[in-house]
């Protein structure tokens, strides 16, 4: 399956065009990206394939862009601005209770990624958005208030902060790394995954529950919404605003 979107920036809407359609209308071709799908993925494999594809993008100039789906196992990461200070318990402690620990060089600060949630890896060249990595971190933000939009759903921004909002719940955590700028590491999707994990552990992101919480899909709407049925409006959501022809590859 491939998936041509292309933004019409002038009225802010997406529109699905054949590539033949493309070239008849003169309209620039999006960036070509594979799409990988990984259910119950180790976030060790996680990070190896991330640094594997970063590698064969920076030294193939023909090489297309990535976005990796994973639903990875029960762990918590801490990224390049977390010290540690606002995980709750020792990472013995999450051990016990079947959780791994991370220490990675994402920006940010700590956080949990499991079932219930899709964490997405955008493997691309920051040259395609003008090697700005402030506008490509608002760039990811805007996937996800695009896919929420799709479910009824407003979601925001908060000044001084990274990831996408609905009120005062976190649905989504951002961080990236940039390597031969080459893009990775990326966003993080709350479907319905186990919210007391957020809290049970740690101050997520560096937030104390005066200044919000973790919000979900789910919780917001109060039904059960599955990866499944998410995955598509996700992925679309991601190509139009990052301008990605995918080519889904089934792994």
């Amino acid at each position: 399956m491939t998936v041509i979107v292309i933004r019409n920036s002038s009225a802010g809407n997406f529109t699905l065009y054949a590539s033949s359609e493309c070239k008849k209308r003169l309209i620039p071709m999006p960036h070509p990206a594979v799409v990988t799908i990984h259910r119950d993925l180790a976030y060790a494999d996680g990070v190896a394939m991330q640094k594997d594809l970063v590698t064969r993008i920076a030294n193939d100039p023909d090489c297309p862009g990535a976005l990796v789906f994973a639903e990875h196992k029960p762990v918590i990461t801490c990224g390049r601005s977390g010290d540690g200070s606002n995980l709750l318990v020792r990472p013995d402690e999450l051990a016990a209770d079947g959780l791994e620990y991370h220490q990675t060089n994402r920006g940010g600060d700590v956080t949990y990624h499991g079932p219930g949630q899709w964490t997405v890896y955008p493997i691309q060249r920051l040259a395609w958005y003008d090697k700005n990595l402030h506008h490509y971190l608002r760039l990811l933000e805007e996937c996800v208030i695009h896919f929420l939009q799709r479910y009824g759903l407003e979601g925001t921004r908060r000044q001084g902060l990274t990831g996408a909002w609905v009120g005062t719940g976190k649905v989504a955590a951002v961080g990236v790394a940039v390597s031969r700028w080459v893009t990775w590491h990326g966003i993080a999707v709350n479907i319905n995954p186990d919210l007391s994990r957020f809290t049970r552990y740690m101050h997520p992101c560096g937030i104390r529950s005066s200044e919000g919480g973790v919000a979900s899909l789910s919780s917001l709407l109060g039904k059960p919404y599955t990866m499944e049925e998410t995955l598509n409006p996700l992925m679309e959501s991601m190509a139009a605003v990052l301008s990605l022809e995918l080519t889904v590859h089934n792994t």
